[in-house]
């Protein structure tokens, strides 16, 4: 299990090779990738900017990732979370989950992700080019796609 919270880029290729060196016992590696969209909720958008409290973010994450662990078998996971500002095309997010089997590696990717969306304790601000900013509002179509994972919903408590 791994967890970041960190303010740089990181290395698609670097994390997921480092995620599965030299276990023979992975057979499916997932991963996914979030980056700022330039048609966000503002129009015009610049950049965005993700804030975070430190400590209390990588608790959750952590949190989510156990849950991730106990549910599916995996050998490995990966969660890289950036904050900071952060321009259209940027990466924000890499998850990343390695299993002998193929659809654990798939399902437990998508849990991520989708707990990560509602539970990891981020907000977002978004700026214009004119210098206007608004915060990101909770979608409501996140929280559908959360709950189809609900079960005992440990890392919520």
């Amino acid at each position: 299990m791994t967890v970041r919270v960190q303010r740089e880029d990181f290395d698609l290729g670097a994390e997921l090779r480092a995620l599965t060196r030299g276990n023979r016992r992975v057979g499916g590696l997932t991963s996914f990738v979030g980056l700022v969209r330039d048609m966000a909720e503002t129009p015009d958008l610049a950049a965005m900017t993700l804030e975070h409290y430190p400590g209390m973010t990588e608790r959750m994450l952590e949190r989510i990732e156990a849950e991730a662990q106990a549910r599916w078998p995996l050998e490995a996971s990966l969660i890289v979370h950036r904050y900071g500002r952060m321009e259209p095309g940027e990466q924000i997010v890499l998850v990343a989950c390695a299993s002998p089997h193929r659809e654990a590696a798939f399902e437990a990717c998508h849990f991520l992700i989708d707990w990560l969306k509602t539970k990891a304790p981020f907000w977002k601000v978004e700026e214009t080019r004119d210098g206007g900013q608004s915060w990101v509002e909770a979608r409501s179509s996140d929280d559908e796609a959360a709950a189809r994972w609900r079960q005992d919903d440990k890392a919520a408590e």
